[in-house]
């Protein structure tokens, strides 16, 4: 099995945006603004996403944030965003790390594998722990984020806050 983690591009063609519209737009706290876009829109969304990766455009309480797509054996299956930095809204709701994988492609370990790698990235751009802010109605993702070495740090609101240590993972 060939297993790939790619950086959002301009570039990306119909195999991302295939994925990001059978990713649900609003689904467990994760937020896909691609989903429903005509073709054109896409591209428009992958040009901004590419400029806020690089800090670009950014509006007073946005913070960088890079996407990545998970590639299976040359097809994409999932998603990911790391956010380099925390506001302290994203210490309450987002967190450093949001991820999907597309529903056809669940239940087959890619969650797991999506966010080891990315572990990896975070490490790259100088975090040693990442927050992940998981709905208490998400049990796959905090397992999946207990799988990678996730510490359960409070559950507040029907919310889990888990601290996954970068360096001791990647």
């Amino acid at each position: 099995m060939d297993i790939q983690l790619k950086k959002l591009s301009p570039d990306d063609g119909i195999d991302i945006y295939a994925l990001l519209q059978e990713i649900p737009k609003d689904e467990n706290m994760f937020m896909n603004a691609a989903n429903g876009l005509s073709y054109n829109d896409y591209k428009q969304w992958l040009a901004q996403n590419d400029d806020m990766a690089n800090g670009m455009g950014l509006e007073d309480w946005m913070v960088p944030q890079i996407t990545y797509w998970l590639y299976v054996d040359g097809t994409p299956v999932g998603m990911g965003k790391l956010r380099t930095r925390l506001t302290e809204k994203l210490k309450e709701d987002g967190g450093h790390l949001a991820y999907a994988i597309a529903p056809s492609q669940r239940k087959k370990g890619y969650g797991v594998l999506l966010v080891k790698m990315m572990l990896k990235e975070a490490a790259a751009y100088g975090l040693n722990k990442i927050l992940l802010t998981i709905s208490s109605n998400n049990p796959p993702s905090i397992k999946v984020a207990l799988n990678n070495g996730g510490t359960v740090e409070k559950i507040i609101n029907d919310k889990h806050y888990i601290w996954i240590d970068c360096l001791r993972r990647a």
